[in-house]
């Protein structure tokens, strides 16, 4: 049985694998993005270097008496411009007119043997260019050439080149990057901690409502009992609800279950007494009449509670929806038929046509069928049935122009079983279902006076939209 426990745990490690998979992936794209944003300041700081030691050559070359370029080496201030393969480099290439080079026509002593190798490209007077490539053993580069005219010597220019090793400043990225990934590391484990503290904490809750839970099944408690924080209190507060409803319906199906036993006990006790009479002499003759009486009380008591069973089973059940013209003029139909031998005439002509009701079928039926039924009865010549609805409320008025009913009588005649007047036939059990259904639906029944001069009887019930 999937129980709350494994629930819980399975919702702690779904919480808690979705936030280690977020944090991870926030601190990997974290460590990337500052990794890389590191290494940009680098080297933006390393081309800026670069461009200052090529404007001091460019400040420091000139042309000799003959007209050949000459930059003074004591002029330089970096010492390692005169150590070989010191990692800090410079070169005078000569560009002609037709665009063949000469290559290292001056060089740093750095370069010792060497020469910078750089393929040509066009450069505007005094424009910077900037290339990654090979310089002396092989080393990875960073160099920066400038075009640069000397004197008066047409369809020749110079370009004057600067360039520096990037093994030390990747070298400090690469540190920077292990520290980084180290720090990150340590964070992410601080944080996947206080993840796993806070999804603790955060279901801790559930823990108790699975305490609870285990209460009610155990019998040792009737509701969800505890301390809840406010964003689960709502579900404790629903849970409880379905408990008490539920409590309501079984009280209830035990109310008509000793309902119906105690009206079946006298019908069965008068069966039996009758039984027991046909064994003895002079049997009364209308033993047949008597039994079929008491089997009809029986039935009608059957029938009345399981109408209250259908009922509480259905009620409240959400898409209920009964037209109640079809309704109401089957009934008519029918009770034309049963009250043919008294010419009752029933009018339900004014029966808007879209009017609902919110339940069952079978229920309006059981409802308007013993109002008709009653005022069939009691009419002298009209019945006549209408309906309106306002505010959500259906309201169904039978009325008939007999005889009435007296404001004190009228609340004894919705009493079980309540009849004023023997001589019309009956079980008394008409207007009490009506009334019991109606109230099952949070309806109820007025018994008023009817514009006809007899009695009219409102009744209410939920409409449907």
């Amino acid at each position: 049985m999937f129980t709350l426990g494994r629930w819980t745990s399975s919702l702690r490690f779904r919480l808690l694998a979705a936030t280690l998979a977020a944090l991870a992936l926030a601190l990997l794209l974290a460590g990337v993005w500052l990794s890389g944003l590191f290494r940009e300041h680098v080297m933006r700081q390393f081309e800026a270097a670069l461009t200052l030691q090529l404007d001091q050559l460019t400040t420091q070359l000139e042309l000799d008496a003959s007209g050949q370029p000459v930059i003074d080496p004591q002029q330089l201030s970096d010492p390692r411009w005169r150590t070989p393969y010191s990692g800090l480099y410079w070169q005078l290439d000569q560009v002609s007119g037709d665009g063949a080079i000469r290559s290292g026509v001056l060089r740093s002593r750095s370069l010792w043997d060497t020469t910078l190798p750089l393929s040509a490209d066009a450069l505007a007077n005094g424009a910077v260019h900037v290339h990654e490539g090979r310089g002396p053993q092989g080393a990875a580069v960073l160099m920066l050439e400038r075009s640069v005219a000397l004197g008066e010597q047409p369809g020749v220019r110079w370009r004057l080149i600067v360039a520096a090793e990037t093994r030390q400043a990747l070298e400090a990225v690469d540190r920077f990057t292990g520290v980084l990934s180290i720090s990150l590391l340590v964070l992410g484990t601080l944080l996947a901690l206080a993840a796993l503290a806070q999804v603790a904490v955060g279901l801790s809750p559930l823990r108790g409502l699975q305490h609870a839970l285990v209460q009610v099944r155990e019998g040792r408690s009737a509701r969800l009992q505890g301390r809840f924080p406010s964003e689960v209190q709502p579900l404790i507060d629903d849970f409880n609800g379905v408990l008490d409803r539920n409590a309501e319906v079984v009280a209830r199906a035990r109310t008509q279950a000793g309902n119906l036993a105690h009206a079946l006990k006298t019908p069965l006790a008068v069966l039996q007494q009758a039984a027991a009479q046909t064994a003895q002499p002079g049997a009364a003759p209308d033993l047949a009449r008597l039994v079929q009486e008491q089997v009809a009380s029986a039935q009608r008591h059957i029938d009345w509670h399981l109408a209250h069973a259908r009922v509480a089973a259905a009620e409240r059940l959400p898409g209920q929806r009964t037209a109640v013209a079809p309704v109401v003029l089957g009934l008519v139909r029918v009770m034309q038929r049963v009250h043919a031998e008294r010419h009752i005439g029933i009018d339900a002509s004014g029966l808007p046509g879209t009017l609902a009701f919110a339940g069952e079928e079978q229920d309006l039926q059981e409802m308007l069928g013993n109002l008709i039924d009653n005022a069939c009865k009691w009419a002298r010549h009209t019945v006549v049935v209408s309906a309106s609805s306002e505010a959500g409320r259906l309201c169904l008025r039978v009325e008939d122009d007999g005889p009435g009913i007296d404001d004190q009588a009228r609340a004894a005649v919705l009493a079980r079983g309540a009849r004023l007047d023997q001589s019309v036939p009956g079980s008394g059990l008409g207007l009490a279902i009506v009334t019991d259904l109606a109230r099952l639906y949070g309806g109820d029944v007025r018994l008023e006076t009817a514009r006809l001069g007899g009695l009219g009887v409102a009744l209410s019930l939920p409409a449907a939209d």
